[in-house]
């Protein structure tokens, strides 16, 4: 089971979005037969059965094992990641580009860059999955109070500068090319 698994199919979009179907790859955290599984959610094992095939035609779902009892084959199931994120690619053909947005500043760019982080890192992280390689990356997250717009203004410039310095310093042009995408937006209250 992978840990993130990036849905790039609008259909399998479509099916992991259904209610029932995600509360079942939820619940596939732990692999179950459709029987068991049944149980868990009070839903009839026809009902998950059918939900199960869905989920396993696109790759949502897969096959943990098989248990044979007496003359029948009892298939367990689980979900083929711990958790989802879909696509901006899964949604439309025409994702946002960020370089189409004159703004940098907006929050439109934003959005529009980390759209392209999904799209990228999802594809990429699926062929080293699937050559067995890992992904060299690299991640900084941290929240910072700014006491006034000024001060915000100031660090940008700042950060701006070490950026600059530090790709200048460890840039070759024949190096492998990484993208670096330094972003930064208020906590939503919910989360403070």
């Amino acid at each position: 089971m992978q840990d993130i698994e990036v849905i790039e199919s609008a259909d399998a979009a479509a099916v992991a979005l259904d209610p029932v179907r995600a509360r079942l790859l939820g619940e596939l955290a732990v692999p179950a037969s459709a029987a068991g599984l049944a149980a868990r959610v009070g839903i009839a094992r026809q009902k998950v059965n059918y939900h199960l095939r869905t989920l396993e035609a696109h790759g949502l779902v897969e096959l943990a094992e098989e248990r044979r009892h007496g003359g029948i084959t009892e298939r367990v199931l689980q979900a083929s990641a711990a958790s989802y994120v879909v696509s901006p690619a899964a949604v439309s053909r025409t994702a946002a580009d960020p370089d189409a947005r004159a703004d940098h500043l907006s929050a439109g760019y934003l959005v529009a860059l980390a759209g392209r982080i999904v799209r990228e890192v999802g594809v990429l992280a699926r062929r080293a999955g699937s050559t067995g390689t890992s992904l060299p990356t690299m991640t900084i997250d941290t929240q910072i109070g700014f006491r006034s717009a000024a001060d915000r203004a100031a660090f940008a410039e700042d950060l701006t500068a070490a950026v600059i310095d530090l790709a200048a310093r460890y840039h070759h042009d024949d190096g492998h090319l990484h993208r670096l995408v330094v972003a930064a937006h208020p906590v939503p209250e919910e989360d403070s």
